[in-house]
C-alpha cells in the first residue's frame, strides 16, 4: 500500500456531520487539514493523498482542493516537491525568527498586501520570515478562521503576530478580546496594525502601528469645503473599525475650523450599494460632498450615484481614503488620502523588533503621515491655492 493511501486513513471522516459543514468546501478541506497536522495525525514527513484523493475524500473539486494545501504551504507547514507530491514539513527553524500575519482582511481590504510587503522588502526583516494567513474567507467565516490561524500559530511557536483586529462582523468586538487574550497567554508578543481592537478611549497593552486617521477625517473634509461644498456628510459602513470614528472626528473638526453649522444629519453608516439606505441619505442631507470612510466605499457609492444619473463632481463631490490601486481607474478617478503602505509595514517589523529586544519600553502608538492625492472627483477646479504642498498632490 502506497503511503499516502495509509496517510488518507489518519484524516478520520469527512466533516460532513460537524457544525464546519457550513462553511464553503475551501474551508472544510483547509480546516480538516490543518487540525490533523496540529493533532500529529499527520507526522512530519509523511506524504499527503494526490488531490484527486482528497478530493473525492472530500467530496471537492481538485481547484478547491489545491487552494487548500496551497495555504498550508503558505503557512510553512506543508510543502510540494514536483514528482514527488506534498509532505508536512519537520518543526526545523530557519536561522531567523519567523513571525505570523494575523490579517483577516487580507485579499479583501488592499492596503494591506503592501503593508506585509513592505515589511519583509525592510532590511528590519532580514533574515526573519513571515507566515502568510489564510485569506481567502468571507466575512462570516472570518471570526472562526482568524481564531484557527492563531492556534496554528501558537503551535508553530512563532516569535511574534501582527494582528489587524477583525471588523464589519457584530462579532468582532468580542472576538477580537479573545484573539488578543489566546496570543497573551502563550506569551507570544504581537503589533496591532491600523487600529487598536479595544473601543476608545481604552487601549490595549500592545504597540500600534497606522496612521493619524483622525488627520485624515480633517484632511479630506477640509479640501472638500475648500473646493466649494456646502453640505457634507461623512458615509461608512455598520461595525467598521475604531478608525472610521477617528476619521469622523477629524470630519465633525473641520466643520467647525470651516465655521460650518449644518443642520442636516452629518453621518450615515449603511451599505453604499443600498440604493433604498443612499436615496434616503440624499433626501434627507441633500448632500453636495461626501467624505467616504474607504475607497472601497466610495467607488461604490460613485457606481450608485452615476446609475441614479448623479454628477461627479458637478452635483455631488467625493473624496476617499486610503489611495488603492484602483482609485484612480474608477469612473471618475477619485480624490483621497494616500496611506504609506509599505511605509507602515516597515515602520511595523522595526517596531516588533524593538518590543522583542526591549520588552521593557513604553506601549507606542507609532504614526506613518497621511497625504491629500487630488483627483477629478473632487473638482479640482475650485482647489484653493494656500493648500500646503507638503501635504496635497494632483493627478489625473
Amino acid at each position: 500500500m502506497k503511503k499516502s493511501h495509509r496517510v488518507a486513513s489518519k484524516l478520520g471522516p469527512p466533516p460532513e456531520s460537524d457544525p464546519a459543514a457550513r462553511l464553503s468546501k475551501h474551508r472544510r478541506v483547509f480546516d480538516h487539514l490543518l487540525a490533523s497536522i496540529q493533532s500529529g495525525e499527520l507526522k512530519p514527513g509523511d506524504r499527503l493523498p494526490s488531490e484527486a484523493e482528497l478530493g473525492k475524500f472530500f467530496d471537492a473539486s481538485r481547484i478547491t482542493v489545491a487552494k487548500a494545501v496551497h495555504d498550508l504551504q503558505r503557512m510553512g507547514l506543508v510543502s510540494r516537491r514536483p514528482g514527488s507530491g506534498t509532505h508536512v514539513l519537520a518543526e526545523d527553524r530557519p536561522t531567523g525568527r519567523t513571525f505570523g500575519l494575523l490579517i483577516p482582511e487580507l485579499g479583501i481590504t488592499e492596503i494591506f498586501e503592501p503593508i506585509c510587503h513592505g515589511m519583509m522588502r525592510t532590511h528590519f526583516a532580514r533574515p526573519d520570515s513571515l507566515l502568510w494567513g489564510n485569506s481567502a474567507v468571507s466575512v462570516q467565516d472570518s471570526v472562526q478562521a482568524a481564531e484557527q490561524m492563531v492556534q496554528a500559530f501558537i503551535s508553530q511557536r512563532v516569535a511574534g503576530v501582527f494582528f489587524a483586529p477583525l471588523e464589519l462582523t457584530d462579532e468582532k468586538d468580542a472576538a477580537n478580546r479573545r484573539i488578543a487574550r489566546m496570543l497573551d497567554r502563550a506569551q507570544i508578543p504581537f503589533v496591532l496594525l491600523d487600529r487598536c481592537y479595544l473601543p476608545y478611549p481604552e487601549r490595549s497593552p500592545h504597540d500600534l502601528v497606522g496612521v493619524d486617521n483622525r488627520r485624515a477625517g480633517h484632511m479630506a473634509t477640509a479640501h472638500l469645503l475648500e473646493c466649494g461644498a456646502h453640505r457634507v456628510v461623512f458615509l461608512g459602513e455598520e461595525f467598521a473599525a475604531n478608525t472610521v470614528d477617528a476619521r469622523i472626528t477629524g470630519f465633525y473638526e473641520a466643520l467647525r475650523t470651516h465655521a460650518v453649522r449644518p443642520d442636516w444629519e452629518l453621518v450615515w453608516r449603511g451599505s453604499p450599494q443600498d440604493e433604498a439606505f443612499i436615496r434616503r441619505m440624499l433626501e434627507a442631507a441633500r448632500p453636495d460632498a461626501v467624505v467616504c470612510a474607504n475607497d472601497l466605499t466610495a467607488a461604490r457609492l460613485m457606481q450608485v450615484l452615476l446609475a441614479f444619473g448623479i454628477s461627479i463632481p458637478e452635483d455631488i463631490k467625493i473624496v476617499g481614503m486610503d489611495d488603492v490601486r484602483y482609485a484612480s481607474l474608477l469612473p471618475v478617478p477619485l480624490t483621497t488620502i494616500h496611506q504609506d503602505c509599505a511605509g507602515i509595514g516597515a515602520v511595523a517589523m522595526a517596531t516588533m523588533r524593538e518590543r522583542l529586544e526591549h520588552p521593557e519600553l513604553p506601549i507606542r502608538d507609532v504614526l506613518v503621515p497621511v497625504r491629500l492625492v487630488v483627483r477629478r472627483s473632487c473638482g479640482t477646479q475650485h482647489l484653493k491655492s494656500t493648500r500646503s504642498e507638503a501635504n496635497v498632490s494632483a493627478t489625473e
